[in-house]
């Protein structure tokens, strides 16, 4: 039965995780829950003089609603539903959201209409230069706010240990950062090849491809990319390829 299936879960330790746990005790398996990111804010809002300003997570926009920034008559870009969901929330417009919720995706949402414009692009430390290159080869004046910092909270790497014990069945990374993040608590444990080793022999997936290439980059083979760039569509993907009767 899938209830005794394994499947590791790094989402930040908020309201995040317990819905992944909440998500994955739904499918019949055992969440096994192991925030890889913890949020540290910087106090900075997104500029205010900006034509179009780019948010690309729920973090941000929260972070942004509460320092009460307002969007004024600047138009706001999503890079997928989760922000835009976050948005809608807040009460700020939804302008544009790319059919392919990743940065490349926006990129080709945007191009051709931000050639002399500024942009603003407000997220995390760890946001990809593909955003914001793109838009600069597309002709806009880019500006990029940190709105938060993401680092691995102490503790983290439950999953390493259950990994190198050969005791986790599956693992579903939502970003490069937490498979960095995932590697690095395996190497402070001294359990970094067996660790690898494990999620090996396990079911891995992964949010989308940069995060593909990312674990393939440290050895780990790559099992399940969903269609789309959403959690929930990873979570089900990685316990039917764990459990493949876990719906019986």
């Amino acid at each position: 039965m899938a209830r005794d299936t394994t499947v590791a879960v790094f989402r930040p330790d908020d309201e995040r995780l317990d819905e992944a746990v909440e998500l994955i005790e739904s499918l019949g398996a055992t969440p096994i829950p192991d925030a890889m990111l913890a949020v540290n804010s910087t106090g900075a809002t997104p500029r205010t003089d900006a034509d179009l300003v780019v948010l690309t997570s729920k973090t941000g926009v929260e972070l942004a609603a509460a320092a009460g920034w307002e969007p004024g008559d600047a138009t706001v870009a999503a890079i997928g539903e989760s922000t835009a969901d976050a948005m809608r929330a807040t009460e700020y417009p939804v302008d544009i959201v790319p059919e392919e919720y990743t940065s490349t995706g926006l990129v080709d949402a945007l191009t051709g209409d931000v050639d002399g414009k500024r942009v603003e692009v407000a997220r995390s430390d760890h946001g990809s230069d593909v955003l914001t290159d793109g838009l600069e080869d597309a002709g806009a004046y880019v500006h990029e706010t940190i709105l938060y910092r993401l680092v691995r909270p102490d503790g983290a790497g439950e999953s390493a240990d259950l990994a190198a014990e050969g005791d986790l069945d599956a693992a579903a990374f939502t970003s490069s950062l937490t498979v960095a993040h995932f590697v690095e608590a395996a190497e402070e444990r001294g359990i970094r090849e067996a660790a690898i080793e494990g999620l090996n022999d396990a079911v891995v997936g992964v949010i989308g491809p940069p995060t593909r290439k990312t674990a393939e980059e440290y050895g780990i083979d790559v099992d399940v990319v969903p269609d789309t760039a959403d959690f929930e569509e990873l979570a089900c993907d990685v316990v039917e390829a764990a459990a493949p009767t876990y719906h019986e």
